[in-house]
C-alpha cells in the first residue's frame, strides 16, 4: 500500500494547534452556541430553565456538565421544525432519518452550515489519504440520508472528482470501479464486503484496481474486518464517523498514517463520555456513551446529544484533537442474554477468526419459552463446508469469549439478505409485551 502520510504544510493550523489554543476556541464557541440555542429554540429554553442553568453559567468547559442532555426523542417530539434556531427562509437544506422506529428526526442547515460540513468532510478525506485531483467513488446512499451528499460535497471541497454512484446495483459498482479508475471509495463496510464478493464472483482480482483508500462508516466494524478488506483489495481501510443530528459524516476521522482511532474535529464538535445509566461524565479513557455538543452550527445547534454509541476518548496522536476508539456497539442495540451484555461486533470478531466463514451474519433473538435464546446465522465462504464442525467451533468461541451459549447455523454463501446501506445485524423475533 502507498505511503499517504500528509506533509506538515497540508494540514490546517487548528489540526496541530496547542491544547490551550484549542480549549480557548472551544469555550468561546461553546458559550455562543449555548446563547444561540437558549434564545432561539423553545425546547432548550425550557430544558435550561428546568435545570436552573443559563448560558452565562458556562464559564469553563467543565461547566457544560451542568446543562441538560438532548435525546433522539426530543428531536422526534419537535418534528418537523421545532429544533431550528433560524427563520425557515435561511434554511438551505433539510435532511432526515428514515423514521423506521418512529417519527423521523429532521435536520436543517444554513449555507454556513453546509460550508462548514464540506470543510470538515474535506479535512476528513485528506486525513484518510485522499488528495486534490483524486477520483472518489461515492457508494453511500444519496437523498435524505446524509452519507452520500456529505461525502460528495466534502470530496469536491478537497478538489477531487466525484463519481456519485450511490448504493445498489453491485455488478455496476464493479464495472464503474474498473472503468472510471477511482482512487478512493466511500461506502459502508458491510456493502464493501458485498462489492468484494462480486469482484471475486466475476473472476476479477480486487487487488488489481486503482483504489488506494476505502473510507468506511455508518455502522460499527472491527479490526478483523479492516485486515480482511486491506488484504483482499490492497488499499488503506480507514474509519469515518458522524451522525445527522450532529452534522452528518465528518464528525471524526481516522488518520491513514496511524489508524489508531478517529480524531474528533473538536473545533466544531465538543465530545463527552458519560455513564449511560447513571448519566454522569466519565474521565477520558473510560468507556461509556458518546455525547456531542455542536460549537458552530447555526440552523440546528445541538446541546449534549446522546448518541447511544459506546466508545472511549483518548489523547490525540496524528492531530491535536482527541481520538475516539472505534464504536464497540450501541447502548440501545446491546443484547442481554441470560444476564450477559452482547454486542454484534463481539460476534463478528469471533466469526473472522475462522477463515471458512464470511463476515456476513445475523444475530436472531427468540423466546420459545421463558428465556431468550440467540441463533447466530453466518455464511460459509465455500458451498459445501463441514457445517457441523464450524457451528460447534464458533459456538465454543462465543461461549469462551463472550460467556453465553448460542446456537450457530452455518448457511451457504449469499444466503443472507444483503443491504446496500447499514447491515441488519440483529433480527428480534421475540414476542412483544
Amino acid at each position: 500500500m502507498l505511503d499517504l502520510t500528509p506533509r506538515p504544510g497540508d494540514l490546517e493550523s487548528i489540526e496541530t494547534a496547542s491544547l490551550d489554543e484549542l480549549r480557548a476556541l472551544q469555550l468561546t464557541r461553546l458559550r455562543a452556541t449555548l446563547r444561540h440555542a437558549y434564545e432561539n429554540v423553545p425546547l432548550y429554553r425550557r430544558k435550561f430553565d428546568a435545570a436552573a442553568v443559563q448560558p452565562d453559567d458556562c464559564r469553563a468547559l467543565e461547566d457544560l456538565a451542568r446543562f441538560p442532555y438532548t435525546t433522539k426523542q426530543d428531536l422526534r417530539d419537535s418534528y418537523p421544525y421545532g429544533m431550528f434556531a433560524v427563520p425557515r427562509d435561511r434554511i438551505a437544506r433539510i435532511h432526515a432519518s428514515s423514521g423506521t422506529t418512529g417519527r423521523p428526526t429532521v435536520v436543517g442547515y444554513t449555507q454556513a452550515d453546509l460550508d462548514m460540513w464540506a470543510d470538515v468532510m474535506a479535512r476528513s478525506l485528506r486525513a484518510a489519504g485522499a488528495r486534490p485531483g483524486d477520483r472518489v467513488h461515492v457508494a453511500y446512499g444519496y437523498g435524505l440520508f446524509t452519507g452520500g451528499l456529505g461525502a460528495h460535497y466534502g470530496a469536491e471541497r478537497l478538489g477531487c472528482a466525484v463519481i456519485p454512484v450511490s448504493g445498489g446495483m453491485t455488478e455496476r459498482q464493479v464495472r464503474l470501479i474498473l472503468d472510471f479508475e477511482p482512487d478512493v471509495i466511500m461506502v459502508t463496510p458491510s456493502y464493501m464486503l458485498t462489492i468484494l464478493d462480486e469482484f471475486e464472483r466475476q473472476g476479477i482480482d480486487p487487488r488489481s484496481t486503482t483504489l488506494k483508500v476505502g473510507v468506511f462508516g455508518a455502522e460499527p466494524w472491527t479490526e478483523s474486518m479492516r485486515n480482511e478488506v486491506e488484504q483482499r483489495m490492497d488499499l488503506h481501510a480507514v474509519d469515518i464517523y458522524g451522525l445527522s443530528e450532529v452534522i452528518g459524516p465528518g464528525v471524526s476521522q481516522e488518520c491513514v498514517e496511524t489508524k489508531d482511532g478517529l480524531h474528533i474535529w473538536e473545533d466544531h464538535f465538543y465530545p463527552e463520555i458519560i455513564d449511560p445509566t447513571l448519566e454522569h461524565v466519565l474521565p477520558d479513557g473510560a468507556e461509556g456513551e458518546l455525547v456531542f455538543t455542536s460549537l458552530t452550527k447555526e440552523a440546528m445547534p445541538i446541546i449534549r446529544y446522546r448518541t447511544r454509541d459506546l466508545t472511549r476518548l483518548l489523547p490525540g496522536t496524528a492531530r491535536t484533537m482527541r481520538r475516539m476508539e472505534k464504536v464497540t456497539g450501541r447502548s440501545d442495540d446491546m443484547m442481554i442474554l441470560r444476564g450477559v451484555n452482547v454486542f454484534p461486533t463481539q460476534i463478528e470478531e469471533l466469526i473472522l477468526r475462522l477463515p471458512e466463514l464470511a463476515p456476513q451474519y445475523q444475530c436472531v433473538l427468540a423466546r420459545p419459552g421463558r428465556l431468550d435464546e440467540m441463533t447466530v446465522r453466518v455464511e460459509s465462504r465455500e458451498p459445501n463446508p463441514n457445517r457441523s464442525r464450524l457451528s460447534q467451533t464458533l459456538s465454543d468461541l462465543i461461549k469462551h469469549n463472550v460467556g453465553v451459549t448460542v446456537r450457530v447455523e452455518v448457511v451457504p454463501p449469499a444466503a443472507l439478505e444483503r443491504s446496500i446501506g447499514k447491515a441488519r445485524r440483529i433480527v428480534d423475533n421475540r414476542p412483544r409485551p
